[in-house]
């Protein structure tokens, strides 16, 4: 009895909300990497004769105020809109891991230095300035994200220090650090296993954070070039026809939503299932 309960407790059903999230973000990555041969139009080409039609045959969404497209150019801006994103919640990950984990571990003051550092960034307001350093920069697509890289780090160092912090007292540690293990195998081959949850689960969350700023940025006319299928953008450039399409607005903040819930989901999910597997 005792061993079909705790085989039950180790086979965890994966909750629907989880699995629909999954289901969703992996139709997202297809449409990112085949959104190009799966346009059926092509998602660039005006015709100004046919702007601004509501959905019919030839257009399943309708057309956009130059005559282009709605449906080929979501398929086609779903890669743009998960690429940066992902680059953002990558690198912020590396980096606040890094930074994290030698905060929490190293203690004195590098901790202090970092925290100090931490505290300056948290004093200004993210989004306003990430609109006036891209203004001022000329608003490149690299330049955007790699504010938001420097943005976004601070609240995750945060979250792996707190973390490491929790670990370092441990016995585990104490042990290796009296067998004389060097400090980086402690932190990559002792602490990082532990600190893994909090790590995965802010990398989804700084995706979640950065495909809405990458997206509000790009309604503002940051970040991207004009013409570009993003789902923004698209926002922006068709919020004049709403009376007239209104799928071209309401269906790209459908999937900028639709998108960020399901990461947030997945990342609970996740979460969730690291932290049951590390308690038993």
């Amino acid at each position: 009895m005792n061993a079909g309960a705790n085989t039950m407790v180790g086979a965890r059903r994966i909750p629907a909300s989880t699995l629909t999230s999954a289901m969703i973000l992996g139709l997202l990555l297809i449409a990112a990497v085949l959104g190009p041969w799966l346009a059926p139009q092509d998602p660039g080409a005006q015709h100004l004769a046919d702007a601004a039609l509501g959905p019919g045959a030839d257009h399943w969404l309708g057309t956009d105020g130059l005559g282009r497209d709605v449906f080929s150019r979501l398929l086609d801006g779903t890669r743009h809109a998960l690429t940066g994103p992902l680059i953002v919640a990558a690198c912020t990950v590396v980096l606040a891991t890094a930074v994290g984990l030698l905060a929490g571990f190293a203690g004195g003051w590098v901790d202090a230095l970092v925290m100090r550092a931490i505290d300056l960034i948290y004093a200004v307001p993210p989004l306003l300035v990430a609109i006036v350093v891209v203004g001022v920069l000329g608003g490149s697509y690299p330049v955007t994200v790699g504010v938001l890289v420097v943005l976004t780090a601070p609240a995750d160092i945060r979250m792996v220090r707190s973390a490491v912090l929790a670990q370092r007292g441990l016995p585990y540690v104490e042990a290796a650090v009296t067998l004389g293990v060097g400090r980086s195998r402690v932190m990559g081959r002792h602490l990082l296993p532990n600190v893994l949850p909090t790590v995965l689960t802010n990398g989804l969350l700084d995706f979640v954070t950065a495909l809405v700023a990458l997206s509000a940025l790009a309604f503002l006319g940051l970040g991207v070039q004009p013409g570009t299928p993003d789902w923004g953008l698209m926002l922006a450039e068709n919020k004049d026809i709403l009376d007239l399409n209104p799928a071209a607005t309401i269906v790209p903040a459908a999937l900028i939503t639709l998108a960020a819930a399901s990461v947030t989901v997945l990342g609970d999910g996740l979460y969730d299932r690291l932290a049951h597997r590390e308690a038993r």
